[in-house]
């Protein structure tokens, strides 16, 4: 399983008490922020330190909001590259006013084992990991071999139900992935699976070579603009 830590900082949009510079939130203006909006404007600032941006969650916490950003990495993503990440990601937030007046804490992570795989980059990163999933299209029926042969086909599900499978993943592709089932090893294409998920193995190691072992998470508590004042929300 995956370790947690944690680095925490707090900052001002100006350390220089001149009050912030323009954006498109201006001060005694109500700005709700939109989450595609801010996935729009953080995704490049991501991209620049090698990561890809997983998802971005806004939550409220009584008069303070919680803005969650998940990245991750072929690799895995460690708590360095979380840090500097998080650092870069408010000084965007920062410049652009994208998450108005109101107090905020950002909080930047990893997504961990529990994040469904749903595109290709998350099966490619899933190599080597126990997954189980639900198979959605033709390869209910059992999906054909490496050998060209055809593969066992699992047992039928009962009655409403679809099927669903459990193997360890081989290789993944842009086009589709090979799943190890039962000592076979069975090729789907993405369209044939529902969202994978990671099964937790006691006694093996969750990180595979040349992976992080952590789950880093970096926070930063940050206001948006106000003339002249601080935005660390003292």
């Amino acid at each position: 399983m995956r370790g947690n830590s944690r680095h925490e900082s707090s900052h001002s949009d100006r350390a220089d008490g001149r009050g912030p510079g323009p954006g498109p939130a201006q001060a005694g203006q109500r700005h709700d922020a939109d989450q595609a909006e801010l996935a729009r404007v953080l995704a490049p600032v991501v991209h620049a330190a090698g990561a890809d941006l997983e998802s971005v969650r806004i939550s409220s916490a009584g008069r303070r909001r919680l803005l969650r950003v998940y990245v991750d990495a072929d690799g895995g993503v460690g708590l360095d590259e979380i840090a500097l990440i998080s650092r870069e990601l408010s000084a965007r937030l920062d410049a652009t006013g994208a998450m108005g007046e109101a107090p905020y804490t950002l909080e930047v992570s990893s997504p961990g084992v529990d994040r469904p795989l749903t595109q290709p980059r998350h099966w490619r990163r899933a190599t080597g990991r126990l997954v189980k999933v639900t198979l959605v299209a033709a390869g209910q029926d059992g999906a054909a071999a490496q050998d060209g042969t055809a593969a066992p086909v699992s047992p039928p599900p009962p009655a409403g139900r679809p099927a669903e499978v459990e193997g360890r993943v081989v290789t993944a592709s842009d086009h589709g992935v090979t799943l190890e089932i039962g000592g076979e090893r069975r090729e789907f294409s993405y369209p044939e699976l529902g969202p994978g998920r990671v099964q937790v193995e006691f006694g093996r190691l969750a990180a595979q070579p040349g992976t992080k072992d952590a789950a880093p998470v970096a926070t930063a508590t940050a206001a948006g603009p106000r003339p002249g004042g601080r935005a660390d929300g003292h």
